[in-house]
């Protein structure tokens, strides 16, 4: 392995531990300039494996990449991934409708729904997530709830108990949930605790129920369960869904969608 490669992973490591780090700690701790730091951030932030946050550097826990093997297999993974999100959030948006009050949970394909929801549209809806809030305020048609409350850098998501209480009063129309992991006997998880009441209250809260999740999710397990699959009335994925899975889900009545 590389010099480079050697580096950049030890920074994966230093940012995991630490939550986060400026360029100039990052560049006292491995003994190099901070521009070869900046040149080494870039690449981890172009391939979405670290976010910058008020003037410092964080992990972004939403991918599976906890080490490099080279700059070739993850530049390629990351695009291939990115451009599922893109086609989950351009299905998930082609099920807006006029007059729909909807709520969008955090998550980077969440992000790509927002993205991709027309701005010809009457809608409503409720978000807690920053790069949401920056995708949806510029849509004229689209009046916007923002629940609020404490502000997780590492998701770019705001959660209180009075955030919490907003949702739990708002009945929507469609709710848009994301995931870190399905698994068949311990259900749908997500990497943080701080959620799971969140998205409890989103999930109480709407009539249609649509989970936007890629392939490579399903059978994966993270810390923190919040439904079991068979509360969702629609899954939209990408074709690497296995036939299996395909089977579990027609099994329980789901609406599958595979882009």
């Amino acid at each position: 392995m590389n010099k480079k490669l050697n580096r950049t992973n030890k920074i994966i490591e230093i940012l995991k531990e630490k939550n986060g780090a400026t360029v100039k700690e990052l560049a006292s701790m491995l003994n190099v300039s901070e521009m070869t730091i900046r040149r080494d951030l870039k690449i981890l932030k172009s391939n979405n494996i670290v976010n910058n946050v008020y003037g410092a550097t964080i992990y972004n826990p939403s991918n599976n990449i906890d080490r490099l093997e080279s700059f070739y297999e993850i530049e390629n993974e990351t695009i291939k991934h990115e451009n599922e999100k893109i086609k989950i959030g351009i299905a998930a948006a082609n099920l807006v409708t006029d007059n729909d009050i909807i709520i969008i949970d955090t998550g980077t394909t969440t992000e790509k729904l927002a993205e991709n929801i027309s701005s010809d549209i009457s809608i409503t809806a409720l978000i807690y997530n920053t790069n949401i809030l920056n995708a949806l305020s510029n849509k004229k048609n689209i009046n916007l709830i923002f629940s609020g409350g404490y502000f997780h850098p590492n998701t770019q998501m705001f959660e209180s108990p009075e955030g919490i209480d907003l949702i739990r009063k708002t009945r929507a129309t469609k709710v848009f949930v994301s995931a870190a992991g399905v698994h068949e006997n311990l259900g749908v998880t997500c990497s943080n605790n701080y959620e799971v009441l969140t998205k409890n209250a989103i999930l109480s809260s709407s009539v249609e129920k649509i989970l936007l999740v890629d392939s490579e999710k399903f059978g994966i397990v993270k810390s923190a369960y919040f439904a079991d699959l068979n509360i969702f009335t629609t899954i939209i994925t990408d074709s690497g869904i296995s036939n299996e899975w395909k089977a579990r889900i027609e099994e329980m009545k789901i609406q599958l969608i595979i882009i």
